[in-house]
């Protein structure tokens, strides 16, 4: 058996899957996000490891086989921070946490755009590592001088497992401080930001052994003592690989609270633009191009609730199949917000255009479903332009309006989407990279062949893919006409927050 574990955002996920990537056993434990205001996001580290120790303890019990190995996967863009001692000092600053806004803006002043663009592949994210260990030092000074090591969600956990303070190389990407050719932490970045290199763990490629699981854990956990514990990847990384993103031609597409583009390159590919960014893949020596569209796989939700929050995300879905596409010439941005500080300065801004006395709660609905792919599809063709291939998208399966969801996709992007088996998950993906890790697959890639089964896909329909082309075109037109008129009209006048 291989074991994957995923310290997700609001729970530890474990699965175990034998070699044909059958699952075994799951297990998952929630925890808290502690929500503040201002966009602050924080949680409690000793609540990841709880929650995984649950879940490790559930599977290992239910699993039916020995286990080879674990691999390891969670959310991006956490950040742990300990004492010489080993205790935390301070609450983890987790993923979309916007304190950090100043810093990133100073960050990209002092090292200069287009000097971090070529070392890291990516703009300055706010709730980056970089980003937020600046705002640390600013803010919280007495914590900042406790300060011994910085570690990723999944890398504490991976410290109480085995001891080792390490990394791999794709949650490495994010963190604004990795050269991403030479796939370890930049020297000029840490000088440049007066970062003690000593604070970072070791950067180790994905399917290496980063540790072996301790005597004394493994006999509360029901494993083998010095179990192989891969270093895993970051969640969106594993999640292409159980989904088996691997090759040219093939790409992934998540639509979640941010939507996600993620293609696999041979070779290091920087956008100048910085509007796609540039990270290490799980394959050794391999590489990854990311659009990313901050919060818009949320703007659902976001409407459920304009709606009043009595509809269900089915209703949702059925509102929007009863519309017709296009949606009657009605058209949504959802560009409420951004990850990083873009080339321009501008910030983003959502909206509806073209609304009309006769648009009904349907058309507005399936207008919000489009506006997220098309901006999917500004990636997607940025993604072109960059010399990326498209044969196939491939998504993760999920309940209730995912066919909708493929179907929009497949139209608007013409080309073919599959859906990948339930098992496809983030934590899937970790447990191949242990199967590597420890021997049973020669690579990452045999993993994924053995494994990674995906649907029939969805094939576009010629007429609606033409006709939503058409709107593409006015759709592409409407996100800068609509921010400069906002921010023009706003000039001078206090923003929330």
């Amino acid at each position: 058996m291989l074991v994957g574990l995923d310290v997700g955002t609001t729970r530890a996920t474990a699965v175990a899957i034998d070699e044909t990537g059958a699952v075994h056993a799951s297990a998952s434990a929630e925890y808290p996000a502690d929500g503040k205001p201002s966009g602050r996001l924080e949680q409690d580290p000793s609540e990841w490891w709880r929650a995984a120790q649950r879940a490790l303890a559930e599977v290992a019990r239910t699993a039916g086989g020995e286990v080879a190995g674990i691999g390891l996967t969670g959310q991006m863009a956490g950040s742990v921070f300990m004492d010489a001692r080993g205790i935390v000092v301070r609450p983890a600053i987790i993923g979309g946490d916007q304190r950090a806004l100043p810093q990133s803006v100073a960050i990209a002043e002092r090292v200069g755009r287009d000097r971090l663009l070529e070392l890291t592949g990516n703009p300055v994210a706010f709730d980056g590592l970089a980003s937020i260990l600046l705002w640390v030092r600013d803010v919280e000074p007495v914590q900042f001088r406790h300060i011994h090591r910085v570690l990723a969600p999944k890398d504490y956990v991976r410290l109480m497992l085995t001891g080792e303070a390490v990394t791999d190389v794709t949650d490495a990407s994010s963190t604004t401080l990795l050269d991403l050719r030479r796939r370890t932490w930049s020297r000029e970045i840490l000088d440049a930001l007066e970062i003690p290199p000593a604070w970072l763990p070791d950067v180790q490629e994905s399917p290496a052994i980063s540790g072996g699981l301790r005597p004394s854990v493994a006999g509360e956990l029901g494993l083998p003592a010095r179990l192989p514990i891969a270093a895993g990847a970051s969640g969106e990384t594993a999640a292409a690989v159980g989904c088996g993103i691997v090759g040219a031609g093939l790409i992934s597409s998540s639509i979640r609270r941010d939507a996600v583009l993620f293609a696999p390159a041979d070779h290091v590919i920087i956008d100048p633009t910085g509007r796609t960014d540039a990270g290490c893949h799980a394959l050794p020596q391999h590489y990854r191009l990311r659009a990313r569209m901050a919060a818009a796989g949320a703007a659902l939700h976001w409407w459920g609730g304009v709606l009043g929050g009595h509809l269900t995300r089915d209703d949702l879905y059925q509102l929007a199949a009863s519309a017709p596409a296009g949606s009657n010439g009605l058209f949504f941005l959802p560009h409420f917000e951004s990850a990083s500080i873009p080339p321009d300065g501008a910030g983003g801004r959502g909206a509806f255009a073209g609304l009309r006395a006769h648009h009904t709660r349907a058309d507005l609905t399936r207008a919000v479903m489009e506006g997220v792919v098309f901006s999917l599809r500004t990636g997607l063709d940025r993604l072109r332009e960059l010399g990326i291939e498209v044969r196939q998208v491939r998504t993760p399966r999920r309940a209730g309006g995912a066919r909708l969801w493929r179907q929009l996709q497949a139209d608007i992007f013409g080309v073919p989407v599959a859906s990948m088996a339930a098992t496809a998950s983030s934590a899937m993906g970790a447990a191949l990279l242990a199967g590597v890790a420890c021997g049973r697959y020669a690579s990452v890639a045999e993993a994924v062949r053995h494994t990674a089964q995906p649907g029939e896909p969805i094939q576009p329909d010629p007429g609606r893919s033409a006709h939503y082309e058409r709107l593409y075109r006015a759709f592409t037109t409407l996100a800068p006409a609509i921010t400069g008129d906002v921010e023009s009209s706003t000039r001078g006048v206090a923003q929330p927050g």
